[in-house]
């Protein structure tokens, strides 16, 4: 299980130090894709085919299925883990996600999230606020 909040940077080459605890976990492959909210999640070899699975049992004649699909799968990019616990992020990612110098990786269970460090504070903060109401409606 993925947990916890590390500030990382990606240099010159968009390569992105995985956090030490995790590497382990991404060492057998991994799957970088744009992600919701402005991130980019990153996932194992497994969790990404259960993801596709899942994803492959909707149904293409709706809409939004399609569309989700499109943005996750065509999205998505093959990374290895170099002998540093590096990755490189390709450059299309790294413009979706608008990711500059400065990044948090965020563990979420089953993936990582990759935000620019501007983006994470504002939709932290904004969701702190909110902490209170969003845990009244899910946890009914």
């Amino acid at each position: 299980m993925f947990i916890g909040e590390y500030a990382h940077t990606i240099d010159e080459k968009s390569r992105l130090a995985i956090p030490v605890k995790f590497r382990k976990e991404l060492s057998k492959g991994a799957i970088v894709t744009k992600g919701l909210d402005g991130c980019l999640f990153l996932y194992t070899l497994t969790e990404w085919q259960k993801l596709v699975d899942r994803m492959n049992q909707m149904p293409i004649s709706q809409k939004n299925a399609r569309a989700f699909s499109r943005l996750i799968l065509a999205g998505a990019m093959d990374v290895e883990i170099d002998k540093q616990g590096r990755i490189v992020l390709p450059k299309y990612l790294v413009d979706y996600a608008k990711v500059k110098r400065n990044v948090i990786v965020a563990g979420l269970f089953n993936r990582l999230e990759i935000w620019d460090t501007h983006t994470w504070d504002s939709y932290k903060q904004k969701t702190e606020k909110d902490s209170e109401t969003l845990a009244e409606q899910l946890f009914i």
